[in-house]
């Protein structure tokens, strides 16, 4: 322990707790003013299947789509280059063989329509709905997790470090407009399961070290652990990185958001494990008081001979 060079993360804690406050007030205005692009996966429309004869670029398609008055158009990779799948608002049973008609004008090869689905509002408002509520229920059930594993105010650092999470990527998603399908939902849950594994991690440490070191405060105490766990927190992260830049700059158009949103958040759920959850330990004034581990009554009843 003495030959750790300890990092002193909490001499920016004030400065951090601003940028937090300021980063929420913005995603918060950011969602009431402009709001969620839903995708159709809640909004309801077509999905259509499109099979070319050779590869083609979701680009083109795009373009011949919108340039037709076609809004709103989502233009997918379904499997390869050759099988494509578009998204249109409406439910026109003809809309099929019109759009296949319509990018068969300028295309030298056939253009087959092999499905078409329409998928209604009702459908879209319920899949938001259980996917809200099952959002709410997963948080209810960390808070309660990590109330029992390390202590009350633990949980409070936790949940507003998820809650920190979910709404910063909402807001940037609803800033740049990107549309928020049931992939990015799923990110989302992952990103509620990035950040809680790390930031249990980081409260594991925190509590061992409240109970093993003697000296120190808890700002002092919440330094050492944060130092402690940077090794693994960096490599984790990196590696993690790695991989979402990889889909997000290679997964094609299918996969785009949901590495965006993942890889955001992760990139915020590391800075909240150290200035949100952490940080509220010492807001709250945490301390060795609060982790002393209760002792039993056979154990003061011991006797030694």
């Amino acid at each position: 322990m003495n030959d750790l060079k300890v990092i002193n993360f909490m001499r920016l804690r004030s400065y951090a707790s601003v940028l937090s406050l300021i980063l929420m007030l913005g995603s918060i205005g950011a969602l009431a003013v402009k709001g969620i692009n839903w995708g159709l996966d809640f909004t309801g429309g077509t999905l259509i299947e499109l099979v070319y004869d050779q590869p083609v670029k979701t680009s083109e398609i795009r373009e011949q789509l919108a340039t037709a008055g076609y809004e709103n158009v989502v233009v997918q990779e379904f499997g390869s280059a050759e099988d494509i799948l578009v998204r249109i608002p409406g439910d026109d049973p003809k809309m099929g063989a019109e759009v296949a008609s319509l990018l068969g004008q300028n295309y030298e090869g056939s253009v087959e329509a092999v499905r078409v689905e329409f998928v209604g509002p009702q459908v879209g408002e319920r899949l938001r709905e259980q996917g809200g509520l099952g959002m709410l229920f997963a948080m209810l059930l960390i808070t309660l997790y990590i109330a029992f594993r390390f202590q009350f105010k633990f949980s409070v650092g936790a949940i507003l470090s998820l809650a920190h999470d979910v709404i910063f990527t909402l807001g940037l998603f609803a800033l740049l407009g990107l549309q928020f399908d049931l992939t990015v939902m799923a990110a989302l849950l992952a990103v509620i399961g990035y950040s809680l594994n790390d930031t249990i991690i980081v409260y594991d440490r925190i509590r061992e070290n409240f109970r093993k070191l003697r000296k120190g405060d808890a700002e002092e105490v919440i330094n050492v652990s944060l130092t402690q766990t940077l090794g693994r927190t960096l490599a984790t992260s990196g590696t993690t990185l790695m991989v979402l830049l990889a889909l997000f700059l290679f997964g094609g158009d299918m996969i785009h958001n949901f590495a965006l949103a993942l890889i955001v958040g992760v990139g915020v759920g590391t800075y909240s494990s150290i200035y949100i959850a952490s940080n509220m330990l010492i807001y709250m004034r945490i301390s060795r008081e609060d982790l002393i581990v209760p002792v039993k009554e056979n154990e003061e009843l011991d006797q030694t001979p």
